[in-house]
């Protein structure tokens, strides 16, 4: 049975997300967003740098999300989240699917590092403006791709879960410009 390290209010989210998509059985590892918890020893041995999400399937261990989500829809089912290589839809797919994590969520984990994680008086505004600037820049292409359609490629595919995701999580964080 798959088995997912979770935390709240991390990318472990999409994990779940892809799974329930998939009706995959799974079972979730709790773990506090909290140092206590994932930088434990017990957790680096999942993870050197002691992130989440990581995705335990039997003797296979994997991380980083968009990893996983490609290994489930490779290794388990795709349920039509996936399109063919021959499908007219797939290098959309692929562009999509990789923007999320190459153009949104950079500027994103900055704004929560500048707004949440740092204290006040480490904080800076400049870094924190160019950011905000940098994610209203990266969302315009999306709002292109959108206008007309409900999915990035057309229908819903795994793009909208890592894509979704990230944006669920920065109007949850206040990073939404």
């Amino acid at each position: 049975m798959l088995k997912v390290h979770f935390a709240p209010n991390s990318r472990a989210g999409r994990i779940i997300w892809l799974l329930e998509e998939l009706s995959l059985p799974y079972e979730v590892n709790n773990m506090a967003f909290h140092p206590s918890d994932l930088k434990s020893d017990e957790h680096r041995k999942r993870h050197p740098l002691g992130r989440i999400p990581v995705l335990d399937d039997g003797d296979i261990r994997i991380y980083e999300s968009g990893a996983i989500v490609e290994y489930v829809l490779e290794r388990h089912k795709n349920g039509g989240l996936k399109p063919s290589t021959d499908d007219a839809s797939y290098p959309d797919f692929l562009q999509w699917f990789h923007y999320c994590e190459g153009m949104v969520m950079p500027p994103i984990n900055t704004i929560v590092v500048q707004t949440i994680l740092l204290p006040p008086e480490r904080r800076d505004e400049t870094a924190l403006g160019q950011a905000q600037r940098l994610l209203t820049k990266s969302l315009a292409p999306v709002d292109e791709a959108l206008e007309g359609k409900e999915y990035l490629i057309g229908n819903f595919s795994a793009a909208d879960i890592m894509l979704g995701h990230a944006c669920f999580m920065s109007n949850r964080m206040g990073c939404v410009p």
